[in-house]
C-alpha cells in the first residue's frame, strides 16, 4: 500500500515536478502545427477521393445513375 503523502508535501512534489518541464519554443510550436494541419488536410483528401471512388464503383457495380 502507498504511502501516504501530506498536501504540502504533494505540492512541493508537484512544483519540484513542473520546474522540470520544458516548453516547445514558438518556432517548434509553429513547425509542429503546421505540420499537423498539413496532414490534416492531406487525410481529408485521400478519404473523400477514396469515398467518392467507392460510391462510384458501387454504383457501376449496382448500375445506379443511369
Amino acid at each position: 500500500m502507498a504511502s501516504k503523502t501530506n498536501p504540502v508535501q504533494f505540492l512541493q512534489q508537484v512544483r519540484s515536478e513542473a520546474s522540470k518541464i520544458t516548453w516547445p519554443s514558438r518556432r517548434e510550436t509553429m513547425i509542429s502545427t503546421a505540420m499537423v494541419l498539413l496532414m490534416v488536410i492531406f487525410a481529408a483528401l485521400f478519404f473523400f477521393a477514396a469515398d467518392q471512388l467507392i460510391g462510384w464503383l458501387i454504383g457501376l457495380v449496382l448500375n445506379i445513375g443511369n
